[in-house]
């Protein structure tokens, strides 16, 4: 594969968020493979040489700054280097971030120190398909069949990490960056092409380091998609934002012919008799969801979280839990190990506080532990199909079960696809994984998954 073939490179700071990108694009009909680590260009030539997108699955979520500095910049640095017109880092259309934890205006400053020099730095949220917007800079995020503006959205108002206080996105971003942020909003979007055109130079030659576009609908998303690719095909660019930047881009590839205009179809989720899911999610939808699986056939086990601030109480409650899930999984039943259930769950104040007095980092310990607990049940029973619920905690537990990576199977619900695992182990290659962010799906999420 030539660097020429490429169209785009991402990198998902998280891994739930990383096949939502991914989803996007194999959706437009191009094949896109997302990686654990960064894939040398040898390595794609070898084994993946018509690959048209090319995403790494991060956890910078739930990284500090100081944490971006060292696993971060040497990524996005290799990313920089295949060669792709766009650099995406790949954030959650919510944008929950802050200045301590994942922060976005920290990538920002590390983009424009050691990549993009003084160019400025698109920033785009709103994903129309999955039911985000922006408006005139504000962010606004679906939950059921309602609409919220974050700062009053049911869950990110609340998220047990990093709350959204703050809908206007300039004032978010103003908090983690000393960066300026310029706005596109949407009534300088509308029109013909030379006069909006014209209103992006105007706006670009201000040279804001930061430049977030309003994206409300398909007509304002094409337009963004079309401002960044000329941007991109003058010089690389690093971007910013949701997975609105590739469905952005594909809607403006579409309208200019650059790939086909009919959507790409995917075989129907095949069923199977069980499968295992693995929850760390505290949104109300994933509480809706878990409460489905109990009443429909699937054994819901409760993680004790607490037990896992230290090695030997953790490694106790780890091996109760295998044998209460293989006694659920040999009765028939799917199993599903969980959390908490909501956001309103006592158990999540206790564990956060026992857990980063102990480890400093509770999305990593319990996601880890949920993956060496799924992966020993896939390795025990033979099971071929997983899904994890949690942004972090997809992101921990996926590094545990020895896949390199991971590419679209068949449509579940936008944004949380189920995908086919590349392992160098046999047992693993081609495990059938969904990752699930914990707004995503219907309450019968886990049922589809099962098929």
């Amino acid at each position: 594969m030539a660097s020429s073939d490429l169209l785009l490179a991402f990198y998902g700071d998280d891994f739930t968020g990383s096949t939502d990108a991914m989803e996007a694009l194999a959706l437009s009909g191009l094949r896109t493979v997302l990686f654990l680590s960064p894939p040398s260009p040898a390595f794609l030539r070898e084994k993946f040489s018509d690959l048209r997108c090319v995403g790494v699955a991060g956890t910078s979520r739930a990284m500090s700054p100081r944490e971006m500095d060292v696993e971060l910049a040497p990524v996005l640095r290799e990313l920089w280097t295949l060669g792709a017109p766009l650099l995406h880092y790949k954030v959650c259309s919510t944008f929950d971030s802050s200045p301590e934890v994942g922060s976005i205006g920290h990538v920002a400053d590390l983009a424009r120190a050691q990549l993009s020099a003084r160019e400025t730095i698109p920033v785009l949220a709103g994903a129309p398909p999955l039911r985000r917007y922006t408006v005139f800079g504000n962010d606004f995020a679906a939950a059921g069949e309602d609409v919220f503006r974050l700062d009053r959205h049911p869950t990110m108002s609340r998220h047990p990490v990093t709350p959204m206080h703050e809908a206007d996105l300039r004032l978010h971003l103003s908090l983690q960056t000393k960066c300026s942020v310029g706005l596109m909003n949407l009534p300088e979007l509308a029109g013909e092409d030379e006069a909006v055109d014209a209103r992006h130079a105007h706006k670009l030659a201000a040279k804001p380091d930061l430049l977030l576009y309003d994206v409300a609908d398909e007509a304002s998303m094409r337009t963004v998609g079309r401002l960044m690719w000329n941007e991109a095909k003058r010089a690389p660019r690093f971007a910013i934002g949701s997975s609105g930047v590739e469905y952005a881009l594909a809607a403006h590839w579409r309208a200019s012919g650059v790939i086909p205009p009919a959507r790409a179809t995917f075989a129907p989720v095949t069923q199977v008799k069980q499968l295992v899911v693995v929850s760390g999610s505290a949104s109300p939808m994933t509480a809706r969801q878990i409460e489905w699986a109990g009443q429909n056939g699937f054994a819901c086990l409760r993680v004790p979280t607490q037990e896992f601030a230290d090695e030997q109480s953790g490694q106790r409650a780890h091996t109760q839990l295998f044998e209460s899930a293989l006694g659920a999984l040999a009765a028939g039943h799917s199993v599903l190990l969980y959390s908490a259930a909501g956001p309103d769950d006592p158990s999540i104040r206790t564990t956060r506080e026992t857990l980063t007095a102990r480890s400093g980092n509770t999305a990593k310990v319990l996601g880890s532990a949920l993956g060496r607990l799924a992966r020993e049940l896939l390795a025990r029973t033979g099971l071929r199909r997983l899904v994890v619920a949690g942004g972090d905690t997809s992101s921990y537990a996926t590094q545990e079960l020895g896949l390199y990576g991971l590419e679209m199977l068949a449509e579940l619900t936008p944004g949380a696809p189920l995908c086919r695992g590349y392992s160098e182990d046999a047992q693993f290659d081609g495990l059938e994984i969904a990752l699930k962010g914990g707004q995503m799906g219907k309450e019968d999420y886990f049922g589809k998954a099962r098929g």
